[in-house]
């Protein structure tokens, strides 16, 4: 069972390793940078197809029932179960340029 994350002005905490989270629970706005991928090998390879690859940047730009990010300069979707899958860690300001 995984660690539940604390949101803290777009931080993570807890995880499968320290500073990191489910994309699903980062605050909109917030820049991450993709750690690792948790679902099944061809859901994970279809995820690096689309650009979610570990070490990416990804910008998460709306959090609703669904989770739209930037990755790629594409705006994507994702369900908030697929997002739960994919995770992040927050990039500083300086990170994000």
């Amino acid at each position: 069972m995984r660690k539940s994350c604390t949101k803290r002005e777009g931080s993570c905490s807890g995880g499968p390793s320290r500073g990191t989270c489910p994309l699903s629970q980062v605050k909109a706005g917030t820049s991450v940078r993709i750690k690792q991928l948790l679902a099944s090998p061809d859901l994970c390879q279809r995820l690096r197809e689309l650009g979610f690859r570990e070490e990416s940047q990804v910008r998460l730009l709306l959090q609703n029932r669904s989770v739209v990010c930037q990755v790629c300069n594409v705006r994507l979707g994702l369900s908030a179960r697929l997002a739960d899958s994919i995770w992040v860690e927050p990039l500083g300001a300086r990170d994000a340029a």
